[in-house]
């Protein structure tokens, strides 16, 4: 049976199909102009327009049906039935086993999500066998939180997923089934947690996971699952360009072309960098990097990184030196301005001579120190890789060279949302970080296939997948 799009038209609905006594389900939306979908309850379709309502009149929905109902003139809105249990990749002492665990439930400002996609972590991996290092490195700073090797935890804070229900104090600003992705991180009470890094808030190797709403963004332009869950580590990636301060016509040096040195790679080019010289001892990484955009790529075991990029007139102590007598003799010459009226004018706008923008992409023991050994004059060194050792260096070098080292971690709420603007705009292409796909019951494995340069770079995880080898 087709209803009619008269706005006076009801749809016949039996009886036990009715969420309360009195309901009655439109044809279209009575207050919004568009219409919806397949209705997935009767089967019955609008025949007036194919786009979904956004809901922004505070339009109703039923929870068993996505056509919008009216009650007695008053606005009400359900959400979905959450099941009883879900399935979940978990890992106790560093061991994986997938288990049925009990559904998750939304807290206050919080919404469910079915998770989509869900990429593996450098930091996943870090996890899995260094935990307890992390949790005292974490509580050194001031988070108190950090997941421990003998609780079980369900890792996963790179993911897309679509909204299945909200909690209690939600705005509900999108309908059920709405493609987002989210920051991972949630509060209890005034109490961050770490999704997938806490064992108070589980992350996304699962059916489902729990977003706060407020950091909650719809996907744009129909942007795939599997690129929008890369949303994360490309936004780490973007905050790092951003804090470098790299101008497009300075050198940028990607050292290690891993996830994050990929992803850096991918967001200095969309930032408009000129000159991207990429290193790597990985024949696949250093393919890889020439499709994320990089201009010049090469096997630090054959060729110094530095002699690729380009000429520089100032390539040590003495040329820096030699510089500040040339800029003299010619400054002596200019009649009628005093001549540290110029140096003024150039301190003020920072129009001093400057070296590259090297991205340390590597995070192990001493490649800081060989990169500060190595590095010309008065370049900018932003630390992006993550060493879980100590480590060790000579100030004394950087000094000399005066040398600027600037360590970054994570991203702002407006970094992460203007990364998943610039991956669905088509600014930046992830395709090529990522290398495999694997269903829970692979996650085990993908782990071990990670430890591998030359096999992936970003394997992702599909919860309804059945994939058990990336």
């Amino acid at each position: 049976m087709r209803a009619t799009t008269s706005r006076s038209a009801a749809v016949s609905t039996p009886a036990s199909a009715r969420p309360w006594p009195g309901w009655r389900a439109r044809r279209r939306c009575g207050r919004c102009s568009s219409g919806i979908r397949t209705c997935g309850w009767t089967g019955l379709r609008c025949g007036a327009t194919w786009s979904p309502c956004t809901g922004i009149s505070g339009c109703l929905r039923n929870s068993r049906c996505p056509w919008h109902i009216e009650y007695r003139g008053q606005r009400r809105e359900t959400t979905t039935v959450r099941g009883v249990a879900m399935r979940a990749a978990v890992v106790s002492k560093t061991e994986f086993e997938v288990r049925e665990l009990p559904a998750q439930a939304p807290g206050r400002g919080q919404v469910l999500l079915d998770v989509t996609r869900c990429g593996i972590c450098g930091s996943d991996l870090h996890a899995r066998t260094h935990a307890d290092e992390m949790a005292d490195l974490a509580a050194a700073t001031g988070y108190a939180h950090f997941m421990r090797t003998e609780q079980s935890i369900v890792f996963g804070h790179e993911f897309s997923g679509t909204i299945a229900e909200y909690g209690p104090g939600c705005r509900k600003r999108w309908p059920t089934g709405t493609p987002v992705v989210a920051l991972p991180i949630v509060r209890q009470g005034r109490e961050p947690h770490l999704v997938g890094l806490s064992a108070a808030a589980p992350g996304a190797y699962a059916e489902q996971v729990v977003a706060q709403e407020s950091m909650t963004l719809p996907i744009p332009n129909g942007l795939s699952a599997e690129h929008a869950a890369l949303t994360e580590p490309m936004a780490v990636a973007w905050h790092a360009v951003r804090k470098s301060r790299i101008r497009k016509g300075q050198t940028a040096f990607v050292i290690g072309c891993g996830p994050i040195g990929l992803a850096v790679i991918s967001m200095l080019k969309a930032a408009g960098v000129r000159t991207v010289v990429a290193s790597d001892y990985s024949p696949r990484r250093r393919a890889l990097a020439t499709a994320c955009g990089a201009d010049t790529v090469v096997d630090p075991g054959t060729e110094s990184p530095w002699a690729a990029g380009p000429k520089r007139g100032i390539t040590g102590a003495a040329d820096v030196l030699n510089l500040g007598f040339d800029a003299m003799e010619r400054l002596r010459l200019i009649p009628n301005i005093p001549w540290w009226y110029v140096f003024r004018l150039a301190h003020t706008f920072n129009a001093g001579p400057s070296g590259p923008v090297i991205f340390e992409c590597v995070g192990v023991p001493g490649i800081i120190d060989q990169i500060l050994a190595a590095a010309p004059p008065m370049s900018r060194v932003v630390v992006v890789g993550v060493c879980m050792q100590t480590d060790r260096f000579q100030p004394a070098v950087a000094i000399n060279k005066e040398i600027e080292l600037r360590f970054v971690l994570g991203y702002d709420p407006g970094e992460f949302r203007d990364t998943l603007h610039m991956l669905a705009d088509g600014k930046v292409d992830p395709a090529p970080l990522i290398t495999g796909t694997v269903g829970l019951g692979g996650v085990d494995a993908a782990f071990t296939a990670l430890g591998s340069p030359d096999e992936h770079a970003k394997i992702l995880v599909d919860p309804r997948s059945g994939v058990t080898v990336p």
